[in-house]
C-alpha cells in the first residue's frame, strides 16, 4: 500500500477542526473596549467602510466587507495592491478603514498608513500582533492573534484567518443589533432569489381582486354559488351579506360536508353551508406571514379584507407559483 493509502485522512481533519475551535472559542477573551470602540466608529461613520488586506487576509476582508454591506453597514473591498496604483482615490476622509494583516506588517497595507493618516481617515486594524505597526497606527485594534495555525508547518493561515472571518462576523452582527436591523431590511439588500421573495412580496402583489374575485351572497343557491367557483377557477367563493360584509367562504370542502349531513343541495342557500368566521388577512402584510396562517390552519385560501370588506383572496397556489413556498 502507497503512504496516501495508508494515511489517517480523518485523524488529520479533526486535528484541524479542534485547533480553529480553539481559536475561535479564545476570541471572546480578547473582545474589550477596542471592540467597543471599533463599532461606534462604524456606527458615527458618515461615509462607507472600506476593507483591505493582502493575500488570505483580503479574501476574508472581501467577505467582511459583504457580510457587512448585506447587513446594514455600507462597505466595500479595496486591493492595498491597487490602493498604491490609483484606488486610494475610492477612500475618503469620511470613511472607515478596516485594514486585516495576521502580522501588521504587510507592506503593500501599511503603505497606506500614511495617506489615511493625512486624509484623517479612521483605522480599525485586525491583527495578530498588538505591537506591529499597523496595531499601533490604528484608533481600535481588534486582537485575533492564534497560539498555532492549523497547518502542521505553522506556516499556512488557516486558524488565524478562521479567526479573523470570525471577528468580523461578531463586528458585523453587533453593528446589526445596534441599529435594530429588521428581516425587512436585510431583504432589500437581498431582492433576488426566494429569500427577497419571502421577505418583500406582500399578500396585495399575489392576490385575486376585482373581476377574479368570486363573490356571492348568503342568499345564493348553492347551483348558482358553484357556477360561480367554477368560473373563477379558485376553488372557492366569499360570501357577503346583504350590506356587503364579509359573511363567510363556500368550497368544496363545504360541499363535502353538505353532502354527508344530508343537506338538500337543490334547495339550499350558502347561509346554510358555508364557513363563518373563516380566517382572513389584510392585503398590507408579508405574503410569507399569510403562508405561515394557511400553514397553521390548514387552509388553502385565506380572504383578505379591508375591515368588514372583501378586497381579495389568495391561495396557495399563488405561494407556489409566486415562490414563497
Amino acid at each position: 500500500m502507497t503512504t496516501a493509502q495508508l494515511f489517517n485522512f480523518i485523524s488529520s481533519a479533526e486535528r484541524t477542526i479542534k485547533l480553529e475551535q480553539q481559536a475561535v472559542a479564545r476570541l471572546a477573551d480578547y473582545l474589550d473596549e477596542h471592540f467597543t470602540r471599533a463599532c461606534q466608529m462604524i456606527i458615527q461613520c458618515r461615509g462607507r467602510v472600506v476593507v483591505t488586506g493582502m493575500g488570505k487576509s483580503g479574501h476574508i476582508g472581501n467577505k467582511i466587507a459583504a457580510t457587512l454591506a448585506s447587513t446594514g453597514t455600507p462597505a466595500f473591498f479595496v486591493h492595498p495592491g491597487e490602493a498604491s496604483h490609483g484606488d486610494m482615490g475610492m477612500i475618503t476622509a469620511a470613511d472607515v478603514v478596516i485594514a486585516l494583516s495576521n502580522s501588521g506588517e504587510t507592506n503593500e497595507v501599511t503603505s497606506m498608513l500614511p495617506l489615511l493618516k493625512r486624509m484623517g481617515t479612521p483605522l480599525i486594524s485586525m491583527t495578530g500582533n498588538p505591537s506591529s505597526t499597523l496595531a499601533k497606527a490604528a484608533n481600535s485594534h481588534l486582537y485575533t492573534g492564534v497560539e498555532q495555525e492549523a497547518c502542521p508547518l505553522d506556516l499556512a493561515p488557516t486558524s488565524s484567518t478562521t479567526a479573523a472571518l470570525v471577528m468580523g462576523d461578531a463586528l458585523a452582527i453587533a453593528l446589526l443589533e445596534a441599529k435594530g436591523f429588521t428581516a425587512e431590511d436585510f431583504a432589500f439588500s437581498h431582492p433576488g432569489g426566494s429569500l427577497g421573495r419571502r421577505l418583500l412580496l406582500k399578500v396585495e402583489d399575489i392576490m385575486h381582486s376585482g373581476d377574479q374575485l368570486p363573490v356571492v351572497n348568503t342568499s345564493t343557491r348553492l347551483s348558482e354559488a358553484l357556477l360561480v367557483v367554477t368560473s373563477k377557477g379558485l376553488g372557492m367563493t366569499t360570501v357577503q351579506d346583504d350590506n356587503g360584509n364579509l359573511a363567510g367562504i363556500f368550497t368544496d370542502g363545504d360541499l363535502r360536508r353538505a353532502i354527508d349531513q344530508g343537506v338538500d343541495i337543490r334547495a339550499c342557500s350558502m347561509s346554510d353551508i358555508m364557513t363563518a368566521n373563516c380566517k382572513t388577512t389584510t392585503q398590507g402584510i408579508l405574503a410569507a406571514e399569510a403562508l405561515k396562517i394557511m400553514e397553521d390552519n390548514k387552509i388553502n385560501a385565506l380572504v383578505v379584507k379591508d375591515e368588514q370588506r372583501t378586497v381579495g383572496v389568495v391561495t396557495m397556489h399563488d405561494m407556489l407559483r409566486a415562490g414563497v413556498i
